[in-house]
């Protein structure tokens, strides 16, 4: 059940468009791609404050955190940006496919993973990058990629194609021994994992829920949803997975467990979101003027 606890204001954030977020465990702060102004947005989640806007980010589709690092899809650039989230100094930069989206960053393991749109002619690529080996890898993918995450062991990743629907599941972190888990739904879109149950939720653009095994790919149950949705989080603290709807702007919350669904009415345009386990959401919405923060209960 998700409850409004009060808002936190961005600079220019009043009609304008942001993408995906990501709350860093170790430094407490959510980095937020504010794409219109290609610009990382920072807030100190303590605190409920905007901390800092680092610009120098083209187009930006996307923030990715993990344990103190910060990786950025740069649209605009075809590139990747590697942040420290003590500091928010850029600390490398690398080349990628054109219009890079879905990302991933592991810092045990020292990976950051890109899947790129690409441009006019240019097929689809996931492309892989050592941050400290320079080790380059990259594969072709059978459409337009979207989102992606890996399993708790960051063994193998998962990416939503949009068509022909479905996850693409490659090993890391060679990118090998690929395979095409088939979605029933069309546009598969947002994706999370729950580690402990090992499924893999799928959000479609047909207005569909999909939740399938993380291990076999098999469908396990499906869940109409109230729009085209984007963002997809799942709290393993309250186990409900918050699917972010931009048109008309609402949150609709399900639990797995039981079918059970809430709705929450967020703002238009608002179709992003972070997620702080275990207690808050954060929903990034330019008709608030920023972030509209709900509790997670």
């Amino acid at each position: 059940m998700l409850k409004t606890i009060g808002t936190i204001a961005i600079p220019q954030a009043a009609g304008s468009e942001f993408d995906h977020a990501a709350f860093d465990a170790k430094t407490r702060r959510v980095f937020i791609a504010h794409t219109a102004r290609s610009c990382i947005e920072v807030i100190d989640h303590d605190t409920h404050r905007h901390i800092a806007t680092l610009p120098g980010f083209p187009g930006v589709a996307g923030a990715v955190a993990d344990d103190g690092q910060i990786l950025a899809t740069n649209r605009g650039s075809a590139s990747v940006a590697l942040l420290d989230a003590v500091t928010l100094d850029t600390r490398a930069v690398c080349k990628t496919g054109g219009r890079p989206n879905g990302a991933v960053i592991v810092a045990r393991s020292g990976l950051a993973i890109a899947a790129c749109i690409g441009n006019d002619g240019e097929t689809p690529s996931l492309q892989l990058f050592g941050l400290s080996d320079h080790k380059h890898l990259s594969i072709e993918l059978p459409g337009r990629p979207r989102w992606c995450v890996t399993d708790a062991a960051a063994e193998r990743l998962f990416l939503c194609i949009r068509e022909p629907s479905m996850v693409l599941v490659a090993r890391l972190p060679d990118l090998g021994a690929v395979t095409h888990w088939k979605i029933p739904s069309s546009g598969a879109h947002g994706l999370d994992i729950d580690h402990a149950r090992q499924r893999l939720y799928v959000a479609c653009d047909d207005s569909t829920l999909v939740e399938i095994s993380s291990i076999t790919g098999e469908v396990t149950n499906a869940w109409p949803i109230g729009g085209p949705p984007d963002v997809t989080f799942f709290n393993p603290a309250t186990g409900l997975v918050h699917v972010a709807i931009g048109e008309p702007g609402l949150v609709d919350s399900i639990d797995p467990r039981t079918g059970h669904a809430t709705r929450t009415m967020t703002g238009a345009g608002a179709h992003t979101t972070a997620l702080v386990a275990p207690d808050q959401l954060y929903v990034i919405s330019p008709a608030h003027g920023g972030v509209l923060v709900l509790s997670d209960t």
